[in-house]
This record gives C-alpha cells, sequence and structure tokens, in this order.
C-alpha cells in the first residue's frame, strides 16, 4: 500500500521496497531521509513543471544518489556520484531493468552534482538535480508551496542538516580529495580539510607535457 507525502505516492513495487530497505541499513538517518526528500521535491517539481516521468526510476535514483558517501560504500577512489550511479545500475540490471531505464538513473545520480546540464536531459535525470538543489541549495525553494514543504519535513525532518551534510561530504570524500578537481565538492575539503590544495586547471595546462 502506497504511502503519501504532500500529495506523492512513494512508490511500493518489490523493487522500491527493497531499494528503501538498502539505503536505510547502509545511510545514516541524515542521508536517508534527505535521499527521500530528493525524491518528493523532484516529483513535485515534476508535477509543477507538466513532466511526465517514471515515479519508480526517480525513486532508485534519488534513493542511491549519495550512497557513495556512505561508509558501505565509500572505499573507492572514483568520485562519490560514480559509487552511488554504479550500485543502482547493478541493483537495477540484477531486478532485470537494463537498457536505457538502468542508464537514466546511471546518469541522474552520475550528474546530480553537476549544475545546469543534467537539466536539459530526461525528466529521471534533471529531476534529480531539481530534487538535490532544492534539498541542499534551497533552489526552487519558493516553487513548492509552504504547505507541501512541511509535509515533506514532517514526514522527514531536517535536524541541523546543513551541519550534517557538509560534515557527510566531508567524511565521504576526504580519502579521495582529487575526485574534486573541477566539481563543487572542492569547497566542501577547503573548508574542512586542512592543508587541502585545489587542483588547479591553468596549472595541469601549462604543467602537461606538450611543448607549445
Amino acid at each position: 500500500m502506497n504511502q503519501w507525502i504532500a500529495g506523492v505516492a512513494i512508490p511500493d513495487s518489490a523493487l522500491a521496497r527493497e531499494a528503501t530497505e538498502l539505503v536505510r541499513e547502509a545511510a545514516s538517518p541524515l542521508l536517508f531521509d534527505h535521499s527521500r526528500r530528493v525524491f518528493l521535491w523532484g516529483a513535485l517539481r515534476g508535477r509543477e513543471q507538466g513532466t511526465d516521468f517514471d515515479a519508480e526510476l526517480l525513486y532508485v535514483g534519488a534513493m542511491f544518489h549519495d550512497l557513495g558517501l556512505t561508509e558501505r560504500f565509500r572505499g573507492s577512489q572514483q568520485r562519490f556520484e560514480l559509487d552511488g550511479a554504479d550500485e543502482a545500475r547493478s541493483f537495477l540490471h540484477a531486478h532485470g531493468i537494463t537498457g536505457d531505464a538502468a542508464d537514466r538513473v546511471w546518469t541522474g545520480i552520475a550528474l546530480h552534482t553537476t549544475p545546469e546540464i543534467p537539466l536539459h536531459m530526461a525528466p529521471e535525470i534533471a529531476l534529480v538535480t531539481r530534487g538535490v538543489e532544492l534539498d541542499v541549495l534551497g533552489i526552487g525553494y519558493d516553487l513548492v508551496p509552504d504547505e507541501q514543504r512541511a509535509a515533506v519535513v514532517a514526514a522527514h525532518p531536517r535536524p541541523d542538516f546543513k551541519n550534517g551534510i557538509l560534515a557527510a561530504f566531508t567524511r565521504g570524500i576526504e580519502h579521495r580529495p582529487g575526485t574534486t578537481f573541477g566539481n563543487v565538492k572542492a569547497d566542501v575539503l577547503a573548508h574542512f580539510v586542512p592543508g587541502f590544495v585545489r587542483g588547479d586547471f591553468v596549472e595541469v595546462i601549462k604543467d602537461s607535457a606538450w611543448p607549445e
């Protein structure tokens, strides 16, 4: 039986229930609630825009988008977004969802920290980014009515969320600082990891093997 929050039905398929339990077990309550809010904000923004999207695929994308920050899934040396994207695609393949559908979920997770570009892609890709931007950055905050915002936060609260998510970002990427080159997470390490030095694109060009 579907749970409804702010007029949005939480997908209740066997796949969605398994995704929920996987993330509940792997993630902290802060990241679990954040991921559920990302789905809800994405669905609400999609509805407001009149966008046709697959709610189950959006749900998996939202729920898995920060798995690469969790202790269980953050051991790699690749970008944390790819950890979650790879896990989501493997999860979908194991449930018989392959091809374009699985690729849309992978791409939505892989690009969710890349400004603007995903917003011009398939709805399930764009709406993961819409949800993340609203929950973390407040982009689109006033486009969701007060009563809907209140209902979402009542179901999935945000206690000290700003500080908590910054701490989660730091823990998830501080062992792989090079993966922040050219993306927004470099700002996190600059604030919270003493001695962090940003990669410099100009210096990379100047120091390349090309003589001219």
